[in-house]
């Protein structure tokens, strides 16, 4: 399992750019990214190499955020790979939430981060697929 932090930021200039330095500047690695927003805000979803040290830093600068457990699919880089993630998820019917790209250091491979609707089972039911998990050490490794 991968821990995301949402961060719920105002939709107006150099806000991205305040949350991104104070996370740098505090020692936190961004190694995804998800931005949505509306008219008024947006919600930043992060994958860092420093939940604690994130979510801490944010608070001290009156910064909103929240956690979330996330699941981390490894994604061979050769056409058609993602098509069979996402028939395996299919075949286990599980609801796709949300989700969004990344590169795992370790093994400089790709991975897809996901919402599921019911993220316990999803789990469970993709433990029996092929499927390759990627979670926070396997991020840190080679850090």
């Amino acid at each position: 399992m991968l821990t995301q932090i949402s961060v719920f930021i105002e939709n107006r200039q150099g806000r991205l750019a305040h949350v991104a330095k104070i996370l740098g500047d505090s020692g936190v690695n961004i190694y995804a990214l998800s931005l949505a927003d509306t008219a008024d805000f947006g919600i930043l979803r992060l994958i860092v190499s420093d939940v604690n040290r994130a979510k801490c830093t944010l608070k001290e600068h009156n910064i909103v955020c929240s956690t979330a457990e996330m699941i981390g699919i490894e994604v061979p880089e050769v056409p058609g790979s993602l098509s069979k993630v996402l028939l395996a998820i299919d075949e286990c019917q599980l609801n796709v939430e949300y989700m969004y790209a990344m590169r795992v250091p370790s093994t400089q491979k790709s991975a897809l981060v996901f919402r599921f609707t019911r993220p316990q089972e999803a789990v469970k039911l993709l433990q029996n697929s092929d499927l390759k998990f990627v979670g926070h050490q396997d991020i840190l490794n080679n850090l």
